[in-house]
């Protein structure tokens, strides 16, 4: 070889070394995906780029191929990429504790909620029996059950157990008694269920606290283990922060001293319970926020749930001569706290199902909050709304709704509310069009934490079985683009923090989750069952092979 050869074969090394030298070191890359990025244009991308934990470029395969050197490559073989998925409204911690508690979902007969809870005791021997999930719409009788067996099999030993909305309690005698429940106890803002003068053992939204009050305490330790038991389940469904609505003061700062300490990596969105002392503590402060958890919101309870008959209606329920359900708190209370939140830099979210409870927030609301405000105050639920009632929503009135509800409550909420009055329930593509936003979430424990199931109810409207054919009130429907957004940007835009999740793009948390399928393009009928393969947040792999 002359010296010339030798001279090209040198500088083309060279130039090559020095060309791999110039590139921008990175963490991780992800090449040859489908990736929507949930942008302003709903654009795809193939590849992205994650650094110090957060996207510093998308684009194709080759373009970051040829300007980065990662630490990590990872070959996504063509699969679907998504932003972090979010939950805007769950019970995060609440599902952690339940999941050491007796499992009633899915019951189809009081039958069955006792078997469950004999096993339940005989495994446990706990002090004091609680679960949760039975649901009395799904018996063959859709009547409420009563105490009289219970009190039979555990005659010293208290039971309470919550129907799946969290709104109905069922307690046996021992349970009564340690509460100090008589046939002539006060049910404001609720209704302790007598029958021929005598307690059923069943409890209506706020009596129900002078039982739960009594069960004990989880240990520290318990409730550790409670919100990592929460967090292994979430991240499996490529859920990566979670709306947890309602903590009062000791879980928060839990939660937060677990983040600090790397022990716990999901993000929490926290609305802190409507008690005195959290308003107390936290009205007079600056709103929390770190990289894992924001607390800058207020939960408030407007009425009870439409399973229950506790949902607050304008005209009687149709299935129940003279009944109108309940607010759990009276009018001027809840203005006054509205009033207090409103001079404070917090969010209020309230819950509110009943066309009567609703119209009361979205006035209130409407009334604190001016035009050029950016305050963005939601409605959680925002179940039955009048048709008149509609306008008041808006980017800062936002509606916060779970459309599992709608195909879990579809085969008797007619009965609730009558022909006329059930068009503006469940009614998403409504909401969306007033507001231009809406926020998307579970609702979980009450219903699956799995958000394809989400998907799934908000696009075809129809339950497992395919039914009802064409889909329940099928013009409220949401497009695939709309419901992916209600589940990453916009329910990130409704916790103030569009700017950090909620899409991938540079500058903001890698949070994504790999899945198995094209979610926009994959069958209606597929879609229930697609699976996360793969979860990260902050561009570590927290779920996945």
């Amino acid at each position: 070889m002359n010296n010339k050869i030798l001279y090209y074969i040198l500088s083309f090394g060279i130039f090559f070394s020095c060309n791999d030298n110039n590139k921008e070191k990175a963490d991780l890359l992800v090449i040859n995906a489908n990736v929507y990025t949930v942008d302003n244009e709903f654009s795809t991308a193939e590849a992205f780029v994650v650094k110090d934990g957060k996207f510093i470029a998308v684009g194709t395969t080759e373009e970051m191929q040829d300007k980065f050197d990662a630490s990590e490559v990872h070959d996504a073989l063509g699969k679907t990429i998504l932003p972090g998925l979010i939950d805007a409204h769950a019970h995060f911690y609440r599902m952690g504790l339940q999941q050491r508690k007796v499992d009633l979902l899915g019951t189809r007969s009081f039958d069955e909620v006792v078997s469950r809870i004999v096993e339940f005791q005989k495994e446990n021997n706990d002090d004091f029996i609680t679960g949760r999930g039975w649901d009395q719409n799904d018996w063959e009788v859709k009547e409420f059950p009563v105490k009289d067996t219970l009190d039979k099999l555990f005659p010293d030993t208290p039971v309470a157990v919550t129907r799946v909305d969290g709104h109905a309690l069922l307690v046996n005698q021992a349970a009564l008694d340690l509460a100090g429940i008589t046939v002539t106890t006060s049910a404001e803002g609720g209704e302790i269920e007598i029958k021929d003068g005598k307690l059923t053992g069943i409890l209506i939204d706020n009596p129900m606290d002078l039982v739960l009050n009594a069960v004990p305490e989880p240990t520290r330790e318990e409730q550790i283990q409670a919100l990592l038991d929460a967090q292994e389940i979430v991240f499996e469904y490529g859920l990566t922060t979670i709306n947890d609505a309602g903590l009062d003061r000791t879980t928060i700062e839990l939660i937060d001293s677990l983040q600090q300490a790397g022990e716990l990596d999901v993000r929490i969105y926290a609305m802190i319970s409507n008690t005195e002392e959290n308003l107390d503590y936290y009205l007079g402060r600056e709103p929390l926020k770190t990289d894992k958890l924001n607390v800058r919101s207020v939960k408030f309870y407007g009425d009870g749930a439409l399973g229950s008959r506790g949902a607050a209606l304008k005209e009687p329920y149709a299935d129940r001569h003279g009944h109108y359900g309940a607010l759990l708190s009276p009018i001027n209370e809840f203005r006054e706290t509205a009033g207090r939140i409103a001079a404070s830099d917090y969010q209020m979210n309230t819950h509110a199902i009943g066309d009567s409870a609703n119209v009361l927030v979205l006035e209130t609301y409407d009334s604190l909050l001016g035009e050029g405000d950016d305050r963005r105050w939601k409605v959680e639920h925002s179940q039955v709304i009048g048709q008149e009632d509609f306008k008041y929503f808006s980017r800062n009135i936002i509606p916060s709704v779970q459309p599992t509800h709608a195909t879990s409550d579809m085969y008797w909420a007619g009965d609730r509310l009558g022909e006329e009055r059930v068009k503006g329930a469940y009614a998403f593509k409504q909401l969306l069009d007033e507001a231009g936003i809406i926020a998307l979430g579970t609702d979980f424990p009450i219903e699956e934490v799995n958000p394809f199931m989400t998907f799934y109810a908000a696009v075809a409207r129809k339950d497992l079985e395919n039914y009802p054919e064409g889909g329940y009130m099928p013009e409220q429907a949401l497009s695939r683009e709309e419901t992916i957004r209600g589940m990453t940007i916009w329910a990130a835009y409704s916790n103030f923090e569009e700017e950090e999740k909620g899409s991938i793009e540079p500058g903001k948390f890698a949070d994504f989750v790999i899945l198995d399928r094209d979610i926009m393009k994959v069958s209606e009928e597929q879609l229930p069952d697609m699976k996360a393969t793969a979860t990260y947040l902050g561009g570590k792999k927290v779920f996945g092979n």
